[in-house]
């Protein structure tokens, strides 16, 4: 069983426009969607999406907190979360004319009592694997995600910014960073395929058992010590990206869960990701045919 872990999740707030946006004037808004954010929350739904038993835990407060917890629970998820004092982010992508504009908050202030209460709510799951996710709010540090690492037996992954993941001590099962998080983890070139391959390799030697990195229309490279495998995107009509490195995340766990190899892993990673592009906003597209659609992903060892 999985447990997500989100200290700083958010309401996304995907908005519509139909023309270009455009300083020091109201633009009118055609489409807007909210819907419960955040790394973890993403992974749990898509988790719960292709029924893989999962529990998302982390920390929300406020009304939009309020929303994350009946936003999720209408999609089936199992949720466990600690209550804080103040407001969960509300975060904002708006789309305009082919052009993404994102807008994020900070979140919360969490203090140690509040880390305490999450790892007891991860223990009590007593999970085979632990997905920590996203940015971290205001009072917590690198070195608190290390503390959830050692706080049980359980397999660790992690999916944070570069700067983050290279400041990790505790040993992982994974890391997940998309190529600029790579290239700020490692100092290496980044801008090729095997580039990317060479210091996700590289950067197992930091603590991480495998490194899968999501290379966005360039498809993914998964390194787990013997083989650097390389998946191709699919060739889909991009609406939006937004919770795509999740997806592909997400994807590859659940195959992992069917007792699945790196290689049809990373395929059913790719393939998840694919399906969620395909429309705008993070929330859950249907996984009927993801095992079709995954036969179309062409993995190669590079």
């Amino acid at each position: 069983m999985i447990v997500t872990l989100t200290f700083n999740p958010a309401v996304d707030q995907t908005i519509q426009f139909d023309e270009p946006m455009a300083p020091d004037r109201v633009m009118r808004a055609s489409d807007a969607r909210f819907d419960a954010g955040g790394k973890g929350i993403n992974v749990a739904q898509f988790l719960t999406a292709m029924a893989k038993p999962c529990v998302a835990t982390g920390v929300v407060g406020g009304f939009t907190g309020k929303f994350i917890r009946d936003d999720m629970r209408a999609d089936g998820v199992e949720t466990d979360f600690v209550e804080v004092a103040g407001t969960t982010r509300l975060n904002t992508t708006a789309l305009a004319e082919g052009v993404e504009y994102k807008l994020n908050h900070d979140g919360p202030t969490v203090g140690e009592s509040d880390l305490d209460a999450v790892i007891g709510r991860v223990r009590e799951q007593d999970p085979d694997r632990v997905l920590v996710g996203g940015s971290l709010p205001p009072g917590l540090s690198v070195a608190d995600v290390d503390t959830v690492a050692t706080a049980g037996d359980w397999d660790t992954i992690v999916d944070m910014e570069g700067k983050a993941l290279r400041e990790l001590d505790a040993r992982y099962a994974l890391c997940k960073p998309n190529r600029e998080e790579l290239g700020d983890a490692t100092g290496a070139d980044v801008s090729t395929i095997e580039g990317c391959a060479r210091a996700a390799d590289a950067f197992r030697d930091r603590g991480f058992d495998r490194v899968l990195a999501s290379l966005g229309g360039d498809g993914a490279v998964l390194a787990n010590g013997s083989d650097l495998l390389y998946a191709e995107a699919l060739d889909v009509d991009v609406v939006d990206t937004v919770g795509a490195g999740d997806a592909l995340l997400s994807g590859v766990v659940a195959a992992w869960e069917d007792g699945e190899d790196d290689a049809t892993a990373l395929q059913n990673g790719v393939a998840v990701s694919a399906r969620l592009v395909e429309q705008a906003g993070t929330a859950v597209p249907s996984f009927e045919d993801i095992e079709t659609l995954r036969e179309r992903v062409t993995v190669r060892e590079l």
